[in-house]
């Protein structure tokens, strides 16, 4: 007998989100380990909230829903209110009943300072670290460091000359044409009107310089997990100081991996300040490197450079599907937010198959 394909609608429908998330659903097992990691932020909440006036969302809900939009590669908080409205998926996530109103997007305008100023994504980080199944996948002793560029929300239009003398040009609209070509431009003399904190920085040679600013990274050497984060301003020297003041002062004896950028003798010598062995890849190209056969004939220094390879790929997975290829914010410290926060999200994609690898 072939069915009916009417539309209409009954007048109750008894339906639970939680039947309709299929049980080996990947972000079950993400939910429970986020879920322990927030209750153990509540204190934090605690202290950044009144205790007058109207209640709002619950920053719990806020962190969910944007680590949603790290998973999905969701461009835009609009657009991840209006999946949130409908995608029952995303509902059960976050904790919305299925009659439950959505929040309007402003919402994270609203209370992004209030977690920016709680160092909450920094926490998070912790909070998902120090959960008792987690220590177990991480080294102790062995890490690695890198750095990359992160493109700030800002034009090459918007760089002009402090004193003011960068005058627009007549004609051609809100967007009109420049021509850059010939005429001299630095840090020093030039900043950019949209993002101030941004610097013009090019990776390497032939390459095109971009306003932007560093993401650095430590990593742990048994599973690739992410450690640490800290993202400064683009200098040429940024990521030997950033790469040291993530490594701290070590209790016991520890090393770390990183490319030729790393192989200087103020990297090595404050290193070993901290009772850390560099284990860095020699550069030898017209110098000699700082690094020499009583380090690199162990094999743990092969190791090291076999292992410190794979922070790329938590480079790789933040910038493309994390969306930080160009950041969607301005301002450093509110940069480094989504970046320490992006960085969370990838362990949190990775530690349940690990656990499961590993169990």
């Amino acid at each position: 007998m072939r069915g009916d394909d009417g539309r209409a609608e009954g007048m109750f429908s008894y339906i639970r989100l939680e039947e309709r998330v299929p049980a080996d659903h990947p972000l079950r097992p993400i939910r429970d380990i986020v879920d322990a990691a927030l209750t153990d932020l509540s204190p934090a909440f605690a202290k950044l909230y009144s205790d007058l006036g109207r209640p709002s969302i619950p920053p719990e809900r806020l962190l969910r829903a944007l680590l949603l939009q790290a998973f999905y590669t969701v461009r835009s908080e609009r657009q991840l209110m209006e999946q949130l409205d409908y995608n029952l998926l995303f509902r059960w996530f976050v904790g919305l009943r299925l009659d439950e109103p959505v929040w309007h997007s402003t919402a994270f305008t609203t209370n992004r300072d209030r977690l920016l100023d709680g160092d909450i994504a920094r926490k998070f980080l912790a909070a998902i670290l120090s959960r008792s199944e987690v220590r177990g996948l991480l080294s102790s002793e062995h890490f690695s460091v890198d750095g990359t560029l992160i493109e700030a929300w800002a034009s090459m239009k918007s760089f002009q000359p402090k004193d003011g003398s960068g005058a627009p040009p007549q004609g051609g609209g809100r967007n009109a044409e420049r021509n850059f070509h010939g005429k001299k431009r630095s840090n020093d003399t030039h900043a950019s009107t949209t993002d101030p904190e941004a610097r013009l920085y090019r990776k390497g040679r032939g390459k095109e310089a971009r306003l932007c600013f560093l993401g650095h990274l430590q990593t742990e050497n048994r599973h690739g997990l992410i450690v640490k984060t800290k993202l400064t301003v683009a200098s040429g020297t940024a990521e030997p100081r950033a790469a040291l003041t993530m490594l701290g002062r070590a209790k016991r004896r520890r090393t770390v991996g990183g490319d030729k950028y790393y192989d200087q003798a103020g990297f090595i010598a404050g290193c070993r300040a901290r009772g850390v062995t560099a284990h860095v890849a020699q550069n030898t190209s017209n110098r000699r490197s700082a690094i020499d056969a009583r380090t690199t004939r162990h094999p743990g220094y092969a190791i090291s450079q076999f292992k410190r390879k794979r922070v790329e790929e938590c480079f790789g997975w933040m910038k493309t599907i994390g969306g930080l290829r160009k950041t969607r914010h301005r301002g450093r410290a509110l940069v480094e937010w989504f970046f320490t926060f992006t960085a969370a999200a990838y362990n949190l994609i990775r530690i349940p198959k690990l656990l499961t690898a590993t169990g």
